[in-house]
Parts: structure tokens; sequence; C-alpha cells
């Protein structure tokens, strides 16, 4: 049976142009509503990946997201996103996109269809069995994912893939395949919507769960998370007012001194536990 891209599928939608301002919005509303229950779908797959690497991060291992275009600068966010959030050093999660970072903005011509490169890329990194490789492909065919993730699993090394159709080749060149299938573009092939939505929300899951699983969230809160401005300050502040009872000002002070809500918390404690 010949591979088929849903992902490609003409609309669901025509004569774009002719429709209103209202017409249009809702239209994209109704398909986006479509993408959580796709994602749904996929938890068993995401679950026996979070799993996975759960296990590989405690011993050192690290997560390498690699994608090229809208799904490669996804890749890269998330990964952005670990240290400020959860206090990660910038070396535990690694985007990679095709091109390198010219293309977080621009397109570069052909980066995509090398099928040799992005193994290449993962080499500066040092790649190594305890790590996992992500690669993300909307339909399923970048050369530069499945190239990456064909070598990656010679090399012992496991291999997930994040597509948007079924029986995809970036599928069967990973070890976990997380199809989230939601059909065709509203702008038909424009996979910046909702499989670009999919994507980020699948993402999100994985870094999330495994952030939780490796004690960087205590309850539900980022005890972790770099103060990076006054917003995140104050926030740290309220968990510290809230979770040890101190004046604002104090615990404010107790922050600033330790560098994370963690930190101050643990500080303090060891001081009560000292007097008591």
């Amino acid at each position: 049976m010949a591979f088929v891209k849903i992902s490609e599928q003409s609309s669901l939608y025509n004569d774009l142009e002719k429709k209103s301002v209202s017409e249009i919005l809702h239209d994209i509303n109704t398909e986006d509503k479509k993408v959580a229950f796709a994602v749904e779908k996929a938890i068993p797959a995401i679950e026996k990946l979070v799993t996975e690497i759960v296990g590989r991060m405690k011993r050192g291992g690290r997560i390498f997201y690699i994608g090229a275009g809208t799904s490669g600068r996804l890749g890269v966010l998330d990964a952005s996103e670990i240290p400020p959030t959860f206090g990660m050093d910038p070396s535990w999660v690694i985007g990679l996109i095709a091109g390198g970072d010219t293309a977080l903005r621009n397109p570069v011509e052909n980066a995509e269809d090398n099928t040799e490169q992005g193994w290449k890329d993962l080499q500066v990194f040092g790649i190594n069995d305890k790590d996992t490789v992500i690669g993300i492909a909307a339909s399923g065919t970048t050369p530069y994912v499945i190239g990456a993730l064909e070598t990656c699993r010679k090399n012992g090394i496991l291999t997930a893939a994040i597509t948007s159709n079924p029986d995809a080749p970036v599928s069967k060149a990973a070890d976990i395949a997380i199809e989230m299938i939601v059909g065709p573009e509203y702008v038909t092939g424009s996979s910046r919507m909702k499989s670009g939505t999919g994507q980020k929300m699948i993402c999100n899951m994985i870094t999330t769960s495994v952030m939780i699983k490796m004690g960087r969230v205590k309850g539900n809160k980022m005890v972790n998370m770099q103060l990076s401005n006054a917003k995140l300050v104050d926030r740290g502040t309220r968990m510290l007012v809230e979770e040890l009872s101190l004046p604002y000002d104090e615990a404010k002070r107790l922050l600033l001194m330790h560098g994370s809500v963690k930190k101050a918390s643990d500080a303090y404690r060891g001081i009560e536990n000292a007097e008591e």
C-alpha cells in the first residue's frame, strides 16, 4: 500500500478568500478542537517514551529534538524553555534544526533533504546510548530526521518520532512512534497549523512529565525556576510565603539569597530543624 500523507490532503474548506474574518476564525477554531483528541490517542506511546527517558536521564542521559522547518523550531522552543522553567542546565534538553540557528528565522535551501547531516549535528554533542533522540516531522518523510534516527538506532540510541501521518517512514525509523493524526490542514499542507499545535502539546507533555519525575517540581510549583525577572521573583516569593508562612519581605530576601524556591525552602527548613 502506498504511503498517503493525510497532512497534505486538500482542506475540508474551500474558497477561503471569499470568507469573512469571523468565518475564517471559527473554521480554524473548529479544526483546532480536533488536536487535543488526536494527542489523547497518542498518550500510550508518549507514556512509553517518557518512562524510557526518565530511566536514561537518571543515568546522565539527555533529550535531543531534531526536525526541520516548523517541526524543528518547535523542538528548539521546547528545549529552550526547560532551563528557565525547571532550572535545568541547557545541556539536558537540546533542540536541533536542519540548517542550524539561521533556519529558526529564515528557510535554508535544501537543508532538510540531507540524510547525513542530522547525525553529524548530533555528533557535535557527543551523542551516546544514554541519550534519547526525538525526531519531529509532520509529513513523516523528512530526510534530515529519518537519516538521523536510522543512524541513532544502529548505534543503540533510543529514538522516537512525532508525526501527523500513520505508518510514516519516520515512524518506521524510530523505536517509538507517536502518530498524532489531526487530518488535513485548514490551509492545505500548512503544517504550522494543527500539526504544529499538536507537536507543541506533545513536546510539552514529554518534557514536563520528565521534569516532574526528575524532581524538578514540588507539589505543583516550579520550585527550580530561574529568577530572571521581577515577575518570577514575585512568584517565587509568594511560593515561600505560602509554604513557610513567612512575611513577604523576609521570603523575598531568603529567595534572592539562595537563588531558587527549592534552595531557599531547604535552607530555611535546615535552620528551622537545627533550632529544634
